[in-house]
């Protein structure tokens, strides 16, 4: 069955013959229709082909990853390809293969319509109208941003990581009645970022009234001085913002993949080590698996394809979810445009190559940026990497509540690495990633310590383990994106080298499609 969001095109249509014409939800006006959704359950056994036919216009890759990524679909598997300015064209169709979280088909027939109508303004109700809502499989509601924080006030930073940091920062939350509502915190490198949304219980004779303004002021003043207590001893940098609620704020992991951008996260460090080539070969894929027993780190390799005016990025690390959007965010916030890509996996190993351009049109061109960029990816990757001991939390939603929380660990000698925490009606709910003080693993003693205390507050506190890996799938062949009788040929090892004459279209597809054959499924 297909599940089709605009006209279907059959095989002996053009596409670019209906990429102009009147639309209603356009006052009538002679407007794009910039993007329309295919939901394939049929091609595939394994899982859904969804295809998105879409003006390549700035940023519009990541909000259709974005976008599947928050309604909990796993995309295993991409190709990625703009011609003439479109993204995904219809005669060689870009797909994602997509699953829900339990690994089955998609089958809500609303699905393609509420992609296509969160990702074109002009084609929501009332035109420039709020995004539909969507209840995913995991019951998580999907809107503008995920969940609604638009009455919420925002607090964000960045600063060098230590021990008891968020303990120090919701105590001075707490103490002026600020409740953390949602929101998420990583560390990396030894930098910290948070984007917290915090509310204030209102007075009975007020309860219309939002807090002045000063009031988030004097919050921003209070936790900048408990941050800036120690770094002014240390001389780290720190930065910290409170804003005031606000509509349609930027997606939360977006902006935490922002905020340690723009602390230079990335600057620490070795230099990436460059690919295994053999990775993007079509050799013996018993040989690659076998050495892939050792620990996998991320590698970035990248070359210039002068002939096309392409930068080449290859990029091998360990497979997890929300790879492919942590990657896609890395390359938008260094302004880089991606035309062509695939990914895919092989055992452990998750595999993207990238043909890409800067926003001005330049590609990377000097040895300097070539290391900027590859540091700049393996720390997106790197941010979210699940370190130390992951343990899911739940309890009444009530004010302090984190603070309390964040205490009890402080004072068992645990630190976090990474937080998630959102709110579900009355109850609040958080995924924290645990190590020592030391950073050392986390001795289940000290665990059962913990979720004694706890307990004791009406806290349940459970050490997870996380999804042993891609739902099971039956691998069948996946037939190769079409081509005419050009060659596969990969992208050149150093610049000059000679290659065949043909289309742009039918090489690239020749060599994504044979590359992405040899591939499995990336848990994104």
């Amino acid at each position: 069955m297909k599940y089709v969001s605009g006209p279907y095109f059959e095989p002996d249509f053009d596409p670019l013959l209906y990429r102009f014409g009147f639309d209603d939800d356009c006052d009538g006006r002679l407007c794009m229709v910039a993007c329309r959704v295919v939901v394939d359950n049929e091609t595939r056994e394994d899982c859904t082909l969804v295809k998105v036919d879409s003006v390549n216009r700035d940023g519009v890759l990541l909000e259709m990853v974005q976008l599947l990524t928050d309604l909990d679909l796993v995309i295993s598997k991409s190709y990625i390809s703009s011609d003439g300015g479109w993204l995904m064209d219809g005669k060689n169709p870009s797909l994602f293969h997509v699953t829900d979280q339990m690994g089955r088909k998609l089958t809500d027939p609303s699905l393609p319509e509420f992609i296509q109508r969160a990702l074109v303004p002009c084609q929501r109700p009332g035109g420039n109208g709020p995004s539909p809502r969507f209840t995913t499989c995991l019951g998580n509601v999907v809107g503008p941003g995920g969940p609604d924080v638009s009455d919420c006030a925002a607090l964000e930073f960045t600063v060098h990581d230590r021990p008891g940091l968020l303990s120090s920062i919701t105590q001075v939350l707490a103490d002026n009645g600020c409740h953390i509502a949602s929101g998420q915190a990583w560390t990396h490198s030894g930098r910290a970022a948070g984007v917290f949304y915090i509310t204030t219980p209102a007075p009975a004779e007020a309860a219309a009234a939002p807090p002045p303004p000063s009031r988030w002021e004097h919050i921003e003043g209070l936790v900048d001085a408990v941050m800036g207590a120690r770094e002014k001893l240390t001389g780290e940098r720190h930065w910290v913002c409170m804003s005031a609620p606000v509509e349609g704020r930027v997606h939360t992991e977006r902006r935490l993949h922002q905020l340690m951008h723009d602390d230079r996260d990335y600057e620490s460090g070795p230099a990436a080590t460059p690919v295994d080539e053999e990775h993007f070969s079509m050799g013996d894929k018993a040989a690659t698996t076998a050495r892939l027993s050792r620990r996998v780190e991320t590698r970035v390799s990248i070359e210039s394809w002068e002939e096309r005016g392409y930068a080449v990025v290859k990029m091998t690390s360990r497979d997890r979810p929300k790879l492919l959007f942590d990657t896609v965010c890395a390359l938008t916030d260094m302004h880089y445009v991606v035309f062509h890509a695939t990914v895919g996996s092989q055992g452990p190993l998750a595999i993207q190559e990238y043909y890409i351009r800067h926003k001005d049109g330049r590609t990377v061109d000097s040895n300097a940026e070539r290391q900027k960029v590859s540091r700049c990816l393996v720390a997106a990757v790197e941010r979210r990497a699940s370190h130390g001991a992951k343990v899911e939390v739940r309890a009444a939603d009530r004010s302090g509540l984190l603070s309390d929380f964040t205490r009890m660990l402080r004072e068992h000698g645990l630190s976090l690495l990474r937080v998630e925490l959102m709110r579900r009606k009355d109850e609040a709910v958080g995924t924290f990633y645990l190590v020592t003080d030391a950073g050392g693993e986390v001795r289940a003693d000290a665990l059962h310590a913990v979720r004694a205390r706890v307990g004791k507050m009406g806290i349940s506190f459970e050490v997870a383990k996380d999804a042993p890996g891609w739902p099971p799938v039956r691998k069948t062949s996946v037939p190769a994106p079409p081509t005419e009788e050009a060659p596969a040929v990969a992208p050149p090892a150093a610049q000059g080298q000679e290659r065949p004459r043909s289309t742009l279209g039918s090489l690239l597809w020749s060599h994504l499609g044979k590359l992405s054959n040899n591939f499995g499924y990336i848990r994104s």
